[in-house]
């Protein structure tokens, strides 16, 4: 396995500046996918007229979206301020969706600062034209805590409908088993225990996935200097089950592109923006590798390996604070 990551995009300005030239989209540009199934732009997710631009008259049915979680890894903004940018992109989003569509969005809690923002974007939703429908967890290996408190090791997932949309139930068996040992019960003359008829091939996935792997270095799929990677699993998990084949999903903040791979794979057609050129460049370079190569991402590698061979050399520690860090930067990253 070669060696060869990208330190984090969004604190390596140096290496930034160096990548940048190679990106083919500047800002309020889009991508024509050269077989014509999907389109990248460089926009806002809040802008409704760059939106539409990207969307023309055509309408998604599903709706996947990664927004920063305005926690400690972004620049974090006052939460009211946080929640009306929220409400602008959720409004964007309704207005390209169907009559009958699915909106997923991940979300983080933080649990020093009043599980902000998903508690304050819950209660928003409640005044947008979207009923919720599930609240999915995600189980992550890693995760982050305290002695004095329990190791946060989960990502939240909120599932919200407008209309009547499709929702698959058969389509999503699952090798979720249940983990719960014991609950004895005598099937076909043998006891059997839950853990064996877990492993059955028709249970559903329930709102608590503990078997999708965390993406890191050592996964196929990894693309490093992303620093939000969602799991392919999950997003295949989702368009499966809220979309059909050759319909349109729309994902508006698509960082390492998982959401247009997962359409690519699955027979839908995505409309995928972001408004860090990087990212968007990202995100066609890993849909051309995947139809070159077969492959879900880099592993140890990175995308512009044709551009900078090392950019080890690049990644220097800095002392400027986390603010100046930060404000050099797009409050829009997912």
């Amino acid at each position: 396995m070669k060696n060869n990551p990208l330190p984090r995009l969004d604190e390596s300005p140096e290496l930034r500046e160096r990548l940048l030239p190679h990106c083919r989209l500047k800002p309020g540009e889009i991508w024509e996918d050269p077989e014509g199934r999907h389109r990248v732009g460089c926009l806002d997710a809040a802008d409704g007229p760059a939106i539409a631009r990207l969307m023309r008259d055509d309408r998604a049915t599903l709706a996947i979206h990664d927004p920063p979680y305005n926690l400690v890894a972004f620049e974090t903004r006052d939460i009211r301020d946080y929640i009306a940018w929220c409400r602008r992109w959720i409004q964007v989003t309704d207005a390209v969706l169907a009559p009958d569509a699915a909106l997923y969005v991940w979300l983080g809690a933080d649990q020093n600062d009043g599980f902000q923002p998903l508690a304050d974007f819950m209660v928003m939703m409640r005044g947008e034209p979207f009923a919720p429908r599930s609240f999915i967890t995600m189980r992550n290996q890693r995760g982050y805590g305290t002695q004095k408190n329990w190791m946060a090791v989960r990502q939240e997932l909120l599932y919200y409908v407008k209309g009547k949309p499709v929702f698959h139930v058969e389509a999503e068996y699952t090798d979720i088993p249940k983990i719960l040992r014991g609950y004895y019960k005598e099937v076909g003359g043998q006891m059997t225990e839950n853990l064996q008829r877990g492993r059955a091939d028709t249970i559903r996935a329930g709102n608590v996935w503990v078997d999708v792997q965390q993406v890191f270095y050592r996964m196929q799929e990894n693309v490093s200097g992303c620093y939000a990677q969602k799991p392919l699993k999950a997003i295949e998990r989702i368009v499966r089950a809220s979309s059909r084949k050759r319909e349109i999903v729309i994902d508006f903040f698509s960082h390492s592109g998982t959401t247009l791979l997962a359409a690519e794979l699955l027979d839908r057609r995505c409309f995928t923006a972001d408004n860090d050129p990087l990212f968007c460049e990202i995100t066609i370079r890993r849909l051309e590798h995947s139809r070159t190569t077969g492959k879900l991402g880099w592993q140890n590698g990175h995308p512009f390996e044709n551009e900078i061979s090392s950019p080890h050399f690049l990644h220097k520690p800095h002392s400027k604070s986390r603010s100046e860090r930060i404000s050099s930067h797009s409050f829009l990253f997912s």
